[in-house]
């Protein structure tokens, strides 16, 4: 790859984008960014907080594609008609993967990367955590910020260090493909972006491309697979190579996210009972069952779960704390509600009985040539012969106007849940503001 000087990042409020943004920052590149929402006038927190990190943000519609500019940086969801890919290939300038920009940025690097279906992002929070507080002062790029990393002046999906990396790679476009980790973490494997077969063959070919120790749901790890968590008010304990571990976050899976992390950092020498101190202070990832508003008793939960296994673990991590449980979940995309449907009715029809209820809302439109043939009123179809009480809304101010005729009450729980449409954190943080 030629060098490169300056960037420009095509929808660079998206969480993905915003980090390979700000990582390319602190590597000393200049980037500049747009986003249709910056268009909009929707003035999202993360747009201020690309501002103040030296991001310089302008229209979509090219008139940031100039000489000068080295590459435009798209991921997988950017349309081939985009204004900015348009102007690119007219001036000939490189169109270049986020993928591809960070592995250039890691190169030459001690990269540790973290891979799986679920729990790719909080593993990478955790480990990265784990590396700060044992003063080796790694650089995280993270697909969700780390809630002790944010702050007004930071998204907190990025922190910058040394040359010790720990970097989220994602499988949902094969993306993980492009990078060659020093060691890293799958953490398990499930049908989602693709069939069971396909998702093995990704990531085995991931694997090949570890110079180190690849663990995990590939070649296991027998310590991994003893884990037994005990669930405490608010958070978990369990014991990792015979180290006493407590945790301030709720769930099986949590418990296995952090003996990933702690396993993935013993590989660069940090002992267990390092991580365990570590992870007593660790906060969270941002959207991962994060806790965001209470009054009288009701509680608002926000969480990024998008495909079958990450709605079964939030569901089933906060069923047992909830008199009612009011999901409310967003389909990310059309194509992954179509392939999903039927692990989503199974995932579902736990909260069949009429006690809980599900609350959908429309599939995010990304714009496109997507097949919108389906939609959500395909999954009540499903669900409401099972037994589950279900709602099918259009918009936001009909969520609350759900919430407000079920007349919460002491011990209800909402929980919000989607990925891809930044206004989900906003709604979990109001919806009962109006309720």
């Amino acid at each position: 790859m030629t060098e490169l000087r300056r960037v420009h990042v095509t929808g660079v409020a998206g969480v993905g984008m915003s980090a390979v943004a700000r990582a390319a920052v602190g590597c000393g590149l200049e980037v500049s960014g747009s986003d249709r929402y910056y268009d909009r006038g929707e003035d999202l927190p993360v747009l201020e907080q690309l501002r103040r990190g030296g991001i310089a943000l302008y229209p979509q519609d090219g008139s940031a594609v100039v000489p000068g500019v080295d590459a435009v940086v798209v991921s997988t969801a950017i349309e081939t008609d985009n204004p900015e890919l348009q102007e690119a290939r007219a001036a000939g300038i490189p169109v270049l993967h986020r993928s591809v920009l960070l592995a250039h940025l890691a190169e030459g690097k001690r990269c540790l990367a973290v891979a799986g279906t679920c729990g790719k992002s909080t593993v990478t929070g955790m480990a990265g955590w784990i590396l700060e507080q044992a003063g080796l002062d790694p650089t995280v790029v993270n697909g969700a910020p780390v809630t002790n990393w944010q702050s007004d002046d930071a998204v907190g999906n990025v922190r910058m260090g040394g040359d010790l990396w720990v970097i989220e790679a994602d499988e949902s476009d094969r993306s993980l493909l492009n990078y060659a980790p020093l060691h890293a973490v799958v953490t398990n494997m499930s049908a989602d972006h693709f069939d069971m077969a396909e998702t093995r063959r990704v990531f085995e070919a991931f694997r090949q491309r570890v110079s180190g120790t690849c663990i995990g749901a590939l070649d296991g790890c027998d310590d991994l697979a003893d884990l037994r968590a005990e669930q405490v008010a608010g958070g978990s304990r369990f014991c990792f190579r015979g180290v006493p571990f407590e945790l301030a976050l709720p769930g099986a899976h949590n418990v296995e996210n952090a003996a990933h992390a702690a396993a993935l950092c013993a590989l660069v020498g940090v002992l267990p009972e390092q991580s365990a101190k570590a992870l007593r202070s660790f906060r969270g990832i941002h959207r991962r069952l994060e806790p965001v508003f209470a009054s009288a008793g009701i509680s608002v939960v926000d969480d990024y779960a998008h495909n079958p296994a990450k709605i079964a673990a939030a569901l089933a991590t906060m069923l047992p704390h909830a008199a009612r449980l009011i999901a409310i979940w967003r389909p990310h995309g059309y194509g992954p509600l179509r392939s999903m449907l039927e692990g989503l009715t199974e995932t579902f029809a736990v909260l069949r009985g009429g006690v809980h209820r599900v609350i959908l809302l429309p599939v995010y439109d990304a714009g496109g040539t997507a097949d919108r043939s389906i939609s959500s009123e395909s999954l009540a179809d499903r669900l409401r012969p099972l037994g589950v009480a279900v709602d099918t809304v259009a918009d936001y101010p009909e969520v609350r106007e759900c919430l407000r005729q079920l007349t919460l009450t002491s011990g209800d729980v909402v929980l919000v849940m989607g990925a891809r449409d930044p206004g989900l954190p906003h709604l979990a943080r109001t919806c009962l503001l109006s309720a």
